[in-house]
């Protein structure tokens, strides 16, 4: 009975380990202790971390730690959105926008009915970003396209048309705290100047006194505020929560900006960007005597026949999926996201979206138990994916006809976009690292690509979970991850 007794306990005592050291894989020791380390460090005591590292050369996977854990990757989701988006829509695809009118057009040149602009989820339409993206731009080539028509004069209002995206703007597992936000704005049919807007703040010369509004822009959009935004300690940087709801113009201010600097601009999502396209185009045109009897709207008649004059078209597919994993953008991740489920299914909302994007995971043969896709931004805390289905799917999608389109738009280690400052000045000469940086509250990630300095290319991912400390705060320990996964055994 002793023998029998003290071999369960030894059997029992191996599992325990195999459990605390997160079921470790390991052919990389240098990774493997810096793993060790990292999950040692008191500011990840009580976190998750999850690592997972595939040798595309050797085609096979290299170091696992709690690889198949289900984690939160926060902005990580949008490599499985933009990379659906490479395959099913194409680098040269543009989404489409198009004015045109119902009714018909008198021989005075009166259109007896209204204008119509109707939204293809274009997240760049109006877009301060692009010379030929920005509102003048936009507005003067539709001007351009009623002239041409004939059209001085319009009995009826412009309409915002949004229905091609016919759900909720927002997720409704978002928090309340980020869709005032500019990066919570959520993506629509008719999304305007990239479904957000400007507000100008002057701070006091005392630190704890109120900051006054100078302005908001672009001028003549529908919001107003309640303002409790103070001074903060010179280069304090932006500390303003907005609140609002999506449809409504009342936004309420919270938190600081920095002393010194007047005229601190401040990011929200504008409320009703679809119907703030058309009120903005409507006082653009009587500003060029051009009559427009009714207020603009956003409410759609579907009986009513359209007649297309002019079709505006977005830059390339490239171009926004490489601005949208290089600066993380939220709203381009999510008109993506919307547009896949109306491609596949005539409907453009979250749930479409996801069975599109889903649908394409699977063809690739993905393990779906692995994974959970609810929005395209990752701005949802539903959302997870284990660090080794990240891997898995990096590893094919090298495989494919669209792998160097996409890798180009990861950011660089210590290079560019959100990944600018990570390393910079520390990556071992003849390596290269291009990763999907996410961050959100008790969420710090990496995954992506890397060339060592032997040539060897591989695949990987970092996730952390659950820490109570700030993402830079962790960084310094995600750093060193990074840099053992870059120089191999």
């Amino acid at each position: 009975m002793t023998k029998i007794f003290n071999r369960n306990t030894l059997i029992l005592t191996f599992v325990a380990l195999a459990i605390s050291f997160g079921n470790v894989s390991a052919q990389n020791k240098k990774l493997a202790d810096e793993v060790k380390k990292a999950t040692s460090d008191a500011n990840l005591k009580h976190a998750s971390v999850s690592v997972c590292v595939y040798n595309i050369t050797q085609g096979k996977e290299e170091y696992a730690y709690d690889a198949d854990r289900l984690m939160s990757p926060a902005s990580l989701m949008k490599i499985f959105t933009t990379a659906a988006g490479f395959e099913k829509l194409g680098k040269n695809f543009r989404f489409k926008t198009s004015l045109g009118y119902t009714g018909s057009i008198n021989s005075s040149g009166v259109l007896n009915g209204d204008l119509v602009i109707v939204g293809g989820g274009d997240p760049l339409l109006g877009s301060y970003r692009y010379k030929q993206t920005v509102m003048d731009t936009l507005f003067r080539l539709w001007y351009n396209a009623l002239r041409k028509e004939s059209i001085i004069s319009v009995s009826g209002r412009v309409v915002a048309d949004g229905t091609i995206f016919d759900g909720p703007q927002l997720h409704d597992t978002w928090p309340w705290g980020d869709i005032g936000n500019y990066y919570g704005c959520g993506a629509t049919g008719l999304n305007f100047h990239e479904n957000m807007y400007f507000v100008y703040f002057n701070p006091d010369r005392r630190v704890g006194f109120p900051a006054s509004i100078d302005h908001v822009q672009p001028k003549g959009i529908d919001v107003r505020a309640q303002n409790h935004v103070t001074t903060g300690p010179a280069n304090s940087g932006d500390q303003v929560v907005i609140y609002g709801a999506p449809t409504a113009s009342m936004r309420y201010y919270e938190g600081t900006v920095p002393m010194g600097q007047k005229n601190f601009k401040v990011r929200g999502a504008l409320p009703n960007p679809g119907k703030t396209c058309a009120e903005l185009f409507s006082v653009y045109l009587r500003n060029k005597n051009f009559n427009v009897m009714s207020h603009a709207s956003d409410e759609v008649n579907s009986s009513d026949k359209v007649n297309v004059i002019f079709d505006y078209y977005s830059v390339p597919y490239s171009v926004i999926a490489q601005y949208t994993n290089m600066t993380s953008n939220n709203l381009y991740a999510e008109s993506i996201f919307k547009y896949l489920g109306y491609e596949a299914s005539g409907k453009g909302n979250f749930k479409s979206g996801a069975d599109a994007v889903n649908k394409f995971l699977k063809d690739k043969g993905m393990d779906m138990t692995a994974v959970n896709i609810v929005d395209g931004s990752g701005l949802s805390k539903s959302g997870m994916a284990t660090a080794r289905f990240f891997t898995d799917f990096l590893a094919k999608v090298a495989k494919t006809n669209y792998y160097n389109d996409f890798r180009k738009t990861l950011p660089k280690i210590g290079e560019s976009g959100t990944a600018r400052n990570m390393l910079a000045g520390q990556m071992p000469a003849n390596t290269d690292m291009s990763v999907k940086t996410g961050t959100m509250s008790g969420v710090c990630s990496y995954a992506g690509y890397a060339t060592r300095a032997n040539g060897e290319k591989i695949c990987f991912a970092v996730l952390l979970n659950n820490q109570k400390v700030s993402a830079s705060t962790v960084r310094p320990l995600v750093a060193k991850l990074l840099l053992a996964i870059l120089n191999g055994n």
